[in-house]
């Protein structure tokens, strides 16, 4: 495994590990910095790399963040249960500048009755930004969780697509 790093992006300090499969974590938001030195310390095997696959999705996300890109092509390979990954490919299926609800992404994966368990699978995403959980929004109109901050999700939707793609109670 690897990793790189980015600072003074809009999201803050940014940290990618990778694996031989492809993108494993993307780290940054409120509680970034805590996460990041004890993933270090419970992984000291880890090697900086600059110009390994980590590095190459800081490139995306980087240009994502300039609104130069709107797709990644990194190849993922996020750990997770059978059912986070099914969450998770769906979400992959969300096009830019768009939202939907937790409630809609639970239909879309044949679980209907599984809104809460959506939420708390998108919350489990170590993949934030390239796995997009941040367009699934709650059915109320209100923006739902974040773990990046609810002012990032707000920033990041903002960035795709202006007011049109906010909930309509919090435009």
């Amino acid at each position: 495994m690897h990793w790189s790093m980015a600072e003074r992006t809009p999201l803050g300090t940014l940290w990618v590990v990778a694996g031989a499969r492809g993108v494993r974590r993307v780290i940054f938001g409120e509680d970034a910095a805590s996460e990041w030195a004890a993933l270090q310390a419970a992984h000291p095997e880890w090697i900086r790399w600059d110009g390994g696959l980590a590095a190459q999705a800081i490139a995306q996300i980087l240009e994502y963040l300039r609104g130069k890109r709107k797709t990644f092509t990194v190849p993922l390979d996020p750990e997770g249960t059978a059912f986070q990954q099914a969450v998770w490919r769906e979400t992959l299926r969300i096009p830019y500048g768009r939202t939907i609800t937790y409630a809609e992404l639970a239909r879309r994966i044949g679980r209907p009755e599984a809104t809460r368990a959506v939420g708390q699978a998108l919350g489990a995403n170590p993949l934030p930004i390239l796995i997009p959980c941040h367009r699934v929004v709650a059915s109320d109109g209100s923006l739902g969780g974040y773990t990046g901050g609810l002012s990032l999700k707000q920033w990041l939707l903002l960035l795709e697509g202006g007011a049109e793609t906010l909930p309509a109670q919090k435009r």
